[in-house]
């Protein structure tokens, strides 16, 4: 099949082979893949002596049908070729192998999305893998994605945000494990038998997070009788300008966790540390993409004001009443910034309407973020436990704790004869619990954030329409 041009957006054409997806050979290879997923285990493995596996005869078959189709599908993403190759390999010898538990390292390490970063250009993956926020357990899944990548993205990168291993995608279609809340494709979410030295790319499917941030917001500016400026109203409403606040806010996120005055810990290491922590850890990242869009806002990109919509509406309306309330750190950093800006009379709830002082939001907004910095830095000279508690403090500042916490009664309440990572034990599963404002919100959004589901930017456009 010979390439033709694509027009992509305002950037102009980019080479580009018809849509994999419009392909006999996609709905075969997905056919394939969602066949095998129900007969693999936790691990990836399938049992050939479980109850209701399959004939060994019968799951090889099913491999050989994805590596045919793949066979087929290949021609069309010739920048995927040696990850193709690679991939057929794996899929073969996890096969041959008789299923245990799988391994593709080495398609893996074949794939680099990061390299040939174009908007449009398409990769078609497959992997055994759990998705975040979506399936835990590693199954094989199969997705078709575009790169996110316009020009004006590509050059804030090169000259302000240097993040070479960041993919912006969008979705083209996907198998089950994807019909979930997951938003990112990260390699290292992917059955290896060792983990690589280091990873080279990280993809967020920008698409989903605006569809999905569109829906939520639009319903709890309606529930929360919020009036808009003409220009956040119009955002809300339009889906390519929410991609584009997302990709920005996503790219200067993904290199925070690593700029800044870091304590020698930092979140990127793993480790076992109260959940606030992340939840601040996360809240510094994205409230740094918030003070980088005000200051890009002062240079005329058009982004910049979105971003900072994009940042306190996904917090504030999303963020503290999505999933459960067992070490929701996501959750915890989103009812951190509205009781800092309630608390600073940026938002206001009065007479049940709520007001946002959008003239004062920039600048309240940024204050939180330098109390975190302040933390951060200070936390480089303080052992690991003071670094907790004062991280705890910072937030019982703005947060009530629950009435039964151990950690709110101060160091005398824990045994600190234990090591730090033992005292993790005694925060409870919702140290800091809804306050009555976001019980009732919850109780309203419940059946709206459940609708986003597997939500893509068509789906999202079909209910509009």
């Amino acid at each position: 099949m010979t390439e033709i041009l694509v027009q992509v957006g305002t950037e102009g054409a980019v080479p580009s082979a018809a849509r994999v997806v419009e392909h006999p050979a996609w709905p075969a290879l997905k056919d394939a893949v969602e066949r095998i997923r129900p007969w693999q285990a936790k691990d990836g493995s399938i049992d050939l002596d479980a109850e209701g596996a399959p004939a060994r005869a019968e799951a090889e078959f099913e491999v050989r049908r994805v590596v045919d189709a793949l066979d087929e599908l290949s021609p069309l993403l010739p920048h995927d070729r040696a990850y193709h190759e690679a991939l057929a390999k794996d899929l073969t010898r996890w096969a041959e192998g008789g299923f245990e538990v799988p391994d593709f390292l080495d398609s893996l390490l074949a794939f680099h999305p990061a390299a040939r970063r174009e908007d449009g250009l398409q990769h078609l993956v497959v992997f055994p893998m759990y998705t975040q926020n979506g399936n835990p357990d590693r199954n094989l899944e199969a997705v078709v994605l575009r790169m996110v990548w316009p020009d004006w993205l590509a050059e804030l990168e090169r000259t302000r945000y240097d993040n070479p291993l960041f993919c912006g995608i969008s979705f083209e279609d996907f198998t089950a494990g994807y019909d979930t809340n997951s938003a990112v494709l990260f390699p290292e979410t992917i059955a290896v038998r060792e983990a690589p030295e280091r990873f080279t790319w990280g993809g967020i499917f920008c698409d989903r997070e605006a569809a999905r941030f569109r829906r939520v917001s639009a319903a709890a500016v309606d529930l929360l009788g919020l009036e808009l400026p003409d220009d956040v109203a119009a955002l809300v409403h339009d889906q390519k300008r929410c991609e584009e606040a997302f990709v920005l806010w996503d790219m200067v996120h993904d290199r925070t966790h690593s700029h800044g005055d870091l304590p020698f810990d930092p979140f990127m290491i793993k480790q076992r540390q109260p959940f606030w922590m992340y939840g601040l850890e996360e809240l510094r990242c994205d409230l740094t993409a918030f003070k980088e869009a005000v200051k890009l806002a002062g240079d005329g990109v058009p982004q910049a004001r979105d971003v900072q919509v994009a940042v306190l509406f996904d917090r504030m309306f999303r963020f503290p009443v999505t999933g459960e309330r067992v070490r929701n750190y996501d959750g915890l950093g989103g009812q951190l910034l509205f009781a800092y800006l309630h608390q600073h009379d940026v938002v206001r709830w009065t007479d049940n309407k709520l007001t946002i002082d959008w003239d004062r939001a920039p600048q309240v907004t940024n204050q939180l973020c330098a109390e975190i910095e302040t933390l951060y830095r200070d936390g480089i000279d303080r052992p690991k436990l003071v670094h907790w508690f004062a991280g705890y403090e910072l937030v019982s500042r703005y947060l009530s704790p629950h009435p039964g916490s151990k950690w709110a009664k101060g160091p005398d309440a824990l045994d600190l004869t234990q090591p730090p990572r033992k005292l993790v034990d005694d925060v409870l599963p919702d140290e800091f619990p809804l306050s009555m404002f976001y019980e009732a919100l919850s109780k309203k959004l419940k059946n709206v954030i459940a609708s986003t589901r597997g939500i893509t930017a068509d789906s999202t456009e079909r209910i509009a329409a």
